[in-house]
């Protein structure tokens, strides 16, 4: 949802979508492994060729994915939303960003 609101107002498009498993549940808890391979698993069929996963993560994946279940997805681990938009962004603007303008001042009228 940030990658998102950041491209609109940067008017930075997405780069080919990148999965991103950076979510938590309404509990505030991590995915767990079977939404992780899950979720790996549908970026496989969707033909997205790379997936952003929490650097914490990268014990488990490397430990519950195989290199059969990976085939030709690369898995780029992350810490922050700026590493997030830094993968998941591209490096220019498409069209000039969305910057809010200033209402102008309405004129007074009357006795002057």
């Amino acid at each position: 949802m940030v990658t998102a609101l950041v491209s609109l107002l940067s008017a930075r498009p997405v780069k080919d979508p990148p999965g991103d498993d950076r979510r938590n549940d309404a509990l505030g808890n991590r995915s767990t492994h079977r939404r992780r391979e899950g979720k790996v698993l549908g970026a496989k069929r969707a033909g997205i060729k790379e997936v952003l996963l929490p650097a914490d993560n990268e014990p488990n994946v490397v430990a519950d994915l195989t290199p059969e279940i990976l085939g030709d997805i690369k898995i780029t681990y992350v810490r922050t939303l700026d590493e997030v938009l830094e993968h998941a962004l591209q490096k220019e603007a498409a069209t000039p960003p969305i910057v809010p303008q200033p209402e102008p001042k309405p004129k007074r009228v009357g006795p002057g």
